[in-house]
């Protein structure tokens, strides 16, 4: 019996570390400064729609949105579009929007 528990224990253990590689791997995180000086992680996982940023010492949660041309997120005061070229712009604290590059 205790055999049957130890062999089901590492069947387990084994499992959990593949799932886990696999959700390490479906992620991105980019680090940004904008040309206002702001700088940001933004991270986004391949299950879900949203963006995840640290922006100000702060989390925030961005909701995809409809947009013409790129990909558009916005929440809590804040609005981060990229476009098709790759161009990436932010806007917040009612600051006018400031083009942004990956560091």
């Amino acid at each position: 019996m205790v055999r049957h528990k130890a062999i089901l224990l590492g069947v387990t253990m084994l499992a959990a570390g593949i799932s886990g590689a696999r959700q390490a791997a479906a992620q991105t995180f980019q680090t940004y400064r904008c040309s206002d000086g702001t700088q940001f992680i933004v991270g986004f996982y391949h299950y879900d729609k949203r963006a995840f940023l640290q922006i100000d010492g702060e989390p925030v949660t961005l909701a995809k949105r409809l947009t013409v041309s790129g990909i558009r997120y916005s929440g809590a005061g804040i609005t981060l579009t990229i476009g098709k070229t790759g161009t990436t712009t932010v806007k917040h604290l009612k600051r006018p929007a400031a083009t942004c590059a990956v560091i």
